[in-house]
């Protein structure tokens, strides 16, 4: 993998990372100018902090006015190429790009000066969103996904995480960085072309403080990793283990919260995707696609075609959890939940008053039943 940064037009950073054979092929690489006129992007977000919860919630309205589902010609995340308007890649063709999202939740610099208080209530203590938010495109082709990606590029993807999990960890004031891909209409994606996205915390968000929580209970009482501990139980069941490898196991959490939930863990105790040796990096990169894969065929098993929703492919969510930069970094590491929010053949689970109200889950079937269903979708 090569890594090449250049400038937007409106000053953000762009980074173009290269497959080796690409690399090999094409030599240096020069990136094009970025010739549209953009204004400076302005980012008004704010964080305020719930007395009721102890979290902190981001207002974010400018992204109100964000691009949503543009037509495939008007793609902003395809490369620019002649007959078309320049997207948010100048150049013709790339492997893998990260570039700063135009309409961040989170920014450096936000355009914004807010007062300590809401309402100068010592209550409710506020504060600018300072983060970064970056997209990270995995092909230029518009029609691929990521599950039928090459092992070479998926590589390339994952050298790309690494590089933006270290370098976002040394900004001043971040404290958790998060890679994660949204896809599917139903997860509320915006734009179609295969895409992640990579969020620089200002805070360590609520699922990991309560991780945190649990470990250093869990530590405190038996002395040992509770991740760990997890790994070694599912492991040794058996019953809900839907890929077993070398150095990652692929499981269905023994208390599964979605209709399909998986979750893929290393052997070994690594707290991000920088600290991946490359035996770990080169197994990832063909259990990761396969998983993604079984879930694309968990629901032709035993319904049939899913034939009643707009895209045949499942929605799904995954999210790469890592150590916070800072607080508690030998108490978790990093490992994938994935989940998909569809049920059935074109129907949703939706969050109703249990889970939504008071954050009680209520599911429609077993984790065994989910890990079995995953196991029959090998092919």
């Amino acid at each position: 993998m090569t890594r090449t940064p250049a400038r937007m037009a409106d000053g953000r950073e762009l980074f173009y990372f290269d497959d080796p054979a690409t690399a090999e092929s094409i030599g240096e690489r020069v990136p094009p100018a970025d010739t549209r006129d953009l204004p400076t992007v302005q980012t008004g977000s704010t964080m305020r902090y719930d007395v009721l919860t102890g979290e902190w919630v981001t207002v974010a309205a400018h992204r109100m006015d964000r691009t949503f589902l543009p037509p495939a010609d008007h793609c902003p995340l395809c490369p620019t190429r002649p007959g078309r308007e320049p997207s948010e890649i100048p150049a013709a063709e790339y492997d893998v790009v990260v570039f700063e999202n135009r309409f961040p939740s989170f920014a450096r610099s936000p355009s914004v000066e807010v007062p300590p208080e809401v309402d100068g209530n010592p209550l409710w203590p506020q504060r600018p969103a300072v983060g970064r938010c970056e997209v990270v495109c995995f092909t230029s082709d518009h029609d691929a996904a990521f599950a039928h990606l090459p092992t070479e590029r998926v590589l390339t993807v994952l050298d790309a995480w690494a590089d933006r999990t270290a370098e976002l960890s040394a900004m001043p004031g971040i404290e958790q960085v998060f890679p994660f891909e949204n896809r599917g209409l139903e997860i509320g994606v915006t734009l179609q072309h295969p895409h992640g996205q990579i969020y620089a915390y200002p805070f360590v968000t609520p699922r990991t403080s309560q991780l945190l929580t649990q470990a250093s209970e869990h530590r405190r009482r038996t002395g040992r990793d509770l991740l760990q501990d997890v790994l070694d139980s599912e492991r040794a069941a058996g019953t809900r283990v839907v890929l077993d490898g070398t150095r990652w196991t692929a499981f269905v959490p023994a208390a599964a919260r979605w209709p399909v939930e998986a979750h893929l863990v290393p052997h070994r105790a690594v707290p991000d995707f920088a600290a991946l040796d490359d035996e770990e990096r080169a197994e990832l990169a063909e259990l990761y696609p396969d998983l993604l894969r079984r879930l694309e065929r968990f629901f032709d098993t035993a319904d049939g075609p899913d034939t009643l929703s707009v895209d045949p492919r499942p929605p799904y969510i995954a999210g790469w959890h890592q150590a916070p930069v800072r607080t508690g970094r030998d108490l978790t590491r990093l490992h994938l939940q994935l989940f998909s929010l569809r049920r059935a053949p074109g129907k949703l689970k939706y969050l109703a008053g249990s889970e939504s109200g008071v954050g009680a889950w209520i599911v429609d079937t077993t984790p065994e039943r989910i890990a079995q269903r995953l196991r029959d979708a090998a092919r």
